[in-house]
């Protein structure tokens, strides 16, 4: 008996290139909209919404199209263990992210929390066999680390309150979304449907997360208006379900290399919403910054291509 064939990816088409550079500047304004609400709703609570939200949406999704979030199999071959793992390092990345946005600019964040696709691409080469970086991957890591420093350095002789606590967050942030993938990459989670391992994520993040507001001593939501609907709209149901679906579908359909390259859009897309609509100080250095680590994200995948 023949083995089943793996199912082919395409090159991008127009249509997979329209829809990358729509997800990339959706994932560059969820820091924005999350300062957005931040008057209404505390950080953290704003975190545990999401996931909430989000939840309950993808549980819909997923008895709608017949796909198995959790079966008695998960606990015997390891993917509950690597699931609630995931959900853990997923919720801890929340933490920081959220709290981190009260101590620094959104386009700060955004810029260090998209350090994780170079921290993965160096996590994957120490862990998986098969995962070495070319030398125009370790320029790329070199690239985005100089763009860090110089980030760092811009945020130290920033006029008014430093911004080093917020931007340490976000890189712990970056860590820990790195040790996602590295994660689910290295376990059971890797064979499963990417509705499982998100499910993981966010119901473990969702009980996670309002413990997390209550040990910050946080005053949760503290007042509920347009702008506080609309941001938590786009947080959950935008971002946290619709894009990582799409985002899924895309993987399903073209090559991954490919469509990963477009991820240093992201971080640039976060620093133009955050000053166009946030009104956030911009320097000559820090938008340097922003450009060596995009373009050190693209050269870390730029062999996958």
């Amino acid at each position: 008996m023949n083995a089943p064939a793996l199912p082919l990816r395409k090159p991008l088409d127009t249509g997979a290139i329209g829809l990358m550079l729509l997800l990339t500047m959706l994932w560059g304004m969820q820091q924005v909209a999350i300062k957005f609400a931040l008057d209404g709703v505390s950080p953290v609570t704003q975190a545990a919404l999401r996931s909430l939200f989000a939840g309950v949406l993808l549980v819909g999704w997923a008895r709608w199209r017949g796909i198995p979030l959790w079966d008695a199999g998960d606990a015997r071959n390891g993917t509950l263990t690597a699931g609630l793992a995931c959900g853990l390092l997923f919720g801890a990345e929340f933490v920081f992210i959220y709290s981190g946005l009260v101590h620094t600019t959104a386009s700060r964040m955004v810029v260090f929390v998209y350090l994780a696709p170079v921290l993965t691409a160096l996590g994957l080469a120490w862990l998986v066999p098969g995962e070495r970086l070319a030398p125009l991957q370790w320029a790329g890591v070199l690239i985005a680390f100089g763009g860090l420093l110089l980030a760092f350095l811009d945020g130290l002789s920033a006029a008014g309150r430093s911004t080093m606590r917020g931007d340490t967050y976000g890189v712990i942030a970056a860590v820990l979304w790195a040790a996602t993938t590295v994660l689910v990459r290295r376990s059971r989670l890797s064979q499963a449907p990417a509705e499982k391992t998100l499910f993981y994520q966010l119901a473990v993040s969702a009980l996670l997360l309002p413990l997390a507001a209550w040990a910050l001593g946080e005053p949760g939501v503290m007042r509920i208006d347009a702008t506080v609907v609309a941001s938590l709209f786009f947080q959950s149901v935008v971002v946290a379900f619709a894009s990582y679906l799409a985002w899924f579908w895309l993987l399903t359909r073209y090559l991954a290399g490919r469509l990963s390259v477009f991820s240093f859009l992201a971080p640039l897309f976060g620093v133009g919403f955050g000053v166009l609509l946030l009104d956030e100080p911009l320097t000559a250095r820090f938008v340097a910054a922003a450009l060596l680590v995009g373009t050190g994200i693209a050269l870390v995948n730029v062999r996958r291509t």
